[in-house]
């Protein structure tokens, strides 16, 4: 059962839940745009592909709850995208270059010295062959990890975010979530927790250190 907790200096613990993409990377999607000119397809060649193209959005969501893999995704999705794209780790060439969130992974990094626990909440895009986490050295800031391939479920589904808070053990008032959809913020808000929209990275962390009680240290 999950209770109120206090953490070593008397101040009430929080539970901070952080998405990975958009929130603990920056914006993937002009990278994903140089991409796809690199790979000889149209700058929106991705997006469309896995957003608007009906078989593109069946894989993208097959991958998200763990029903197919990413080796079987990258070769599905290296043939809508066009026949001379090359399927082999699709998903890591598109994703290589999106570069961490730095001042986020900062502001977790300070919660987390000061007693606060923190909770990865994913929508997953594969882990292999290409493991986006490990990619930019998040997965270890975490004390609890709740990817929608590893449980079979994903935001917005109220169950994931009921799972999340389960696992992190703090009370869902006690939490704070951040995404960077806003679709994926109302589930989260009913069940109690706080949430922020992070549609700016510098404003999402002091947004963020009012809520914790913390300062970031971030040298540039």
């Amino acid at each position: 059962m999950s209770h109120s907790t206090v953490d070593t200096d008397g101040h009430e613990q929080r539970g901070l839940i952080l998405d990975f993409a958009g929130v603990l990377t920056a914006s993937p999607v002009l990278v994903h745009h140089a991409w796809c000119v690199s790979e000889g397809l149209a700058p929106g060649a991705w997006r469309s592909t896995l957003n608007d193209h009906p078989e593109g959005r069946r894989l993208y969501t097959a991958l998200e709850i763990g029903e197919i893999g990413q080796a079987e995704w990258n070769e599905g999705t290296a043939a809508l995208l066009g026949e001379h794209v090359d399927p082999v780790n699709l998903m890591g060439r598109a994703w290589a270059e999106v570069p961490v969130a730095r001042r986020m992974v900062a502001l977790a990094r300070a919660a987390r010295a000061a007693g606060h626990r923190l909770a990865l909440l994913s929508n997953s895009f594969g882990l292999d062959p290409f493991n986006p986490y490990q990619h930019v050295g998040i997965w270890d800031l975490f004390d609890v990890h709740v990817v929608s391939e590893l449980v079979g479920l994903a935001k917005p589904d109220p169950e994931i975010y009921r799972v999340a808070l389960d696992l992190i053990g703090i009370p869902a008032e006690q939490c704070v979530f951040v995404d960077d959809h806003a679709i994926n913020l109302p589930p989260a808000a009913e069940l109690g927790i706080t949430t922020v929209h992070a549609t700016d990275e510098n404003a999402a962390v002091a947004e963020l250190e009012a809520i914790l009680g913390v300062t970031t240290a971030f040298v540039t």
